[in-house]
């Protein structure tokens, strides 16, 4: 299964990558990934506040239905304003979830997400709408990302690393 949803984004680059890549902030303005953080080699919270980069460990909590599922993918691809990758494995679904960024002819940024969804975790979750939803989640993310990354590109607070 393929789940693809484009937006754009009226901010530098520089900007929608910093928003993006700062698990520490998504708090802030990510309410599809809850309680995102970095793990360290024993799986605890990593004290960190640099952007992820690739094999990173990474940990954050989704609501595709009633109840929240913690996710515990590994970044698998990083290129630092282009793409980023995670993977990983949760009740018998096995998802790679890809992000890319590009600029547009206006110099806005312009993110694709695609997640493939694979496994025998499917079947069960296709009779409780969870890939509907999923996709809805989807949106809502990318939304939430162009609404802070174009707020601080008017306010000019971007992250600095």
């Amino acid at each position: 299964m393929l789940i693809r949803e484009v937006i754009t984004i009226e901010a530098s680059l520089e900007v929608v990558w910093s928003v993006f890549t700062c698990l520490e902030d998504w708090e802030k303005w990510n309410s599809v990934c809850q309680a995102a953080f970095k793990k360290d080699s024993t799986g605890a919270k990593a004290c960190s506040v640099k952007p992820i980069s690739q094999g990173d460990c990474i940990s954050f909590a989704i609501t595709p239905i009633i109840f929240p599922i913690r996710i515990r993918p590994r970044v698998t691809k990083c290129i630092p304003e282009k793409e980023v990758v995670w993977e990983g494995a949760r009740l018998g679904i096995r998802a790679a979830h890809t992000f890319t960024f590009t600029r547009n002819e206006e110099g806005y940024v312009v993110v694709t997400s695609t997640e493939k969804l694979r496994g025998p975790g499917l079947v069960l979750s296709r009779l409780v709408f969870v890939p509907s939803r999923l996709h809805q989640l989807t949106r809502q993310l990318l939304f939430a990302l162009k609404e802070e990354a174009e707020s601080r590109a008017l306010s000019g607070s971007a992250i600095e690393d």
